[in-house]
């Protein structure tokens, strides 16, 4: 079993014992406050000489909850290869968020230039840029988020806005500006059916927008303020109308609308710094989260009648964190996105790194366990703030990832996954 010891060189936390249970042994501990070579045992301030062994801070094995299991580093295996395809230059400014469309024929990213631009295959198959959209938005556009049926694209500014991009004639045309927020806007997001629209902002706000019969035009349902600082991310339920929202008061809060007002319905709480992205997997069930505090989480709803017995309240689920990746980013962990063809999670952060997780199976729904398929250092020369998942055919074998990073680029990646038959 192992146990936490102090670095005699640098003085900071680290581990000893077999190391199968590092993060066990270093659980709660911020990886600020732990030695650099924490995960080999072997502090780099002197050498890469080991630690000696000291005899545990506490004995007795940790018992692990029914719901849950804590604090886990899960399994590498790192069968998997990821290699660069392009490297997609054009913006003038850190690259803040990339989002392909739903047929995965087009990617849109947006930039502290203050635009968007829009990408896709030229008859070679390399990448181009096919148009940039500009000239709407006077500060970063932060966000963007294309509509379910692929036509439309919103986009959030620090200016305190969203536009509404319409391409239904081909070309993009800005239809409608959101005004509203007192302050810059940092995520947008399209429910399942499109006929609603959130966006959040460092006013500590979410709003929920109803596009109206005439085009273009949209009003405001709802002002939610559940968060008490900076709102990151707002994202929906994949096929019913239930909003989720992350932020910088280390909280995840959910949403639903009970027919007179939009009410929150559930509270997620276990980060202990800034909630940066958030997703929902195919069915709705779970969520995943990633913050600053360098972890990664999953979060399952449980619903009433439900056989662990957990409570809940009228209707509306209780959601449990059923599991938490901790070890394997060295900082803040920027983005999350969910694959819907084979539940692969990939994450990116302020490490540089681009990472790929996959779920064991078979497993326990109650306490899942996800092995590191695959991983870049330093995908970025500069801080990764987004991943996503390219949408593609369900017999396809290959993944391809777009990554998003503050040197002004955004990389596409290619993800073999190996037959498991």
């Amino acid at each position: 079993m192992c146990h936490e010891v102090t670095c005699p060189f640098c003085q900071k936390s680290t581990w000893s014992g077999c190391g199968k249970h590092i993060e066990i042994a270093l659980r709660g501990i911020r990886n600020s406050d732990r030695c650099a070579g924490w995960r080999t045992g072997e502090c780099p301030d002197k050498g890469g000489k080991r630690v000696a062994e000291e005899p545990p801070l506490t004995s007795g094995t940790p018992k692990v909850p029914k719901v849950g299991a804590g604090s886990i580093a899960g399994r590498s295996t790192m069968s998997c290869t990821i290699e660069e395809i392009e490297e997609l230059r054009g913006h003038s400014a850190r690259v803040w968020d990339a989002q392909w469309n739903p047929t995965g024929t087009l990617l849109a990213t947006c930039s502290g230039d203050k635009t968007i631009k829009i990408w896709g295959q030229n008859i070679d198959g390399k990448w181009e840029c096919k148009t940039t959209l500009d000239g709407q938005h006077a500060r970063t556009v932060r966000s963007v988020a294309w509509s379910p049926c692929g036509t439309k694209l919103a986009a959030a500014s620090f200016d305190a806005t969203a536009t509404i991009w319409d391409r239904a004639n081909g070309e993009f045309e800005c239809i409608t500006t959101l005004e509203g927020h007192s302050n810059e806007v940092k995520s947008v997001s399209w429910s399942p059916s499109g006929e609603l629209l959130a966006t959040c902002s460092r006013d500590k706000t979410v709003w929920i927008w109803e596009a109206l019969e005439d085009e273009g035009e949209y009003e405001c349902l709802a002002v939610l303020s559940k968060h008490s600082q900076d709102v990151k991310c707002v994202t929906w339920h994949p096929t019913e109308e239930v909003l989720a929202s992350a932020g910088y008061d280390d909280a995840i809060f959910t949403y639903r609308d009970d027919e007179q007002d939009w009410l929150c319905n559930a509270s997620l709480a276990g980060h202990t710094s800034t909630v940066w992205s958030i997703v929902f997997d195919t069915t709705g069930k779970r969520l995943a989260s990633c913050s600053a505090d360098g972890t990664v989480k999953i979060w399952k709803a449980y619903f009433a009648g439900n056989a662990e017995g957990i409570a809940t309240e009228g209707t509306d689920p209780t959601w449990k964190c059923t599991c938490t990746l901790s070890g394997y980013h060295t900082d803040a962990v920027y983005s999350i996105d969910w694959s819907r063809s084979n539940g692969l999670l990939a994450t990116c952060g302020e490490d540089n790194s681009v990472c790929v997780f996959r779920e064991i199976l078979p497993g326990d729904d109650n306490q899942p366990s996800f092995e590191l398929l695959a991983s870049v250092k330093n995908a970025h020369p500069e801080d990764v703030n987004a991943v996503a998942w390219c949408p593609r055919p369900a017999d396809s074998r290959e993944e391809v990832l777009a990554s998003a990073s503050d040197d002004g680029t955004v990389k596409l990646w290619r993800l073999v996954v190996p037959d498991s038959s």
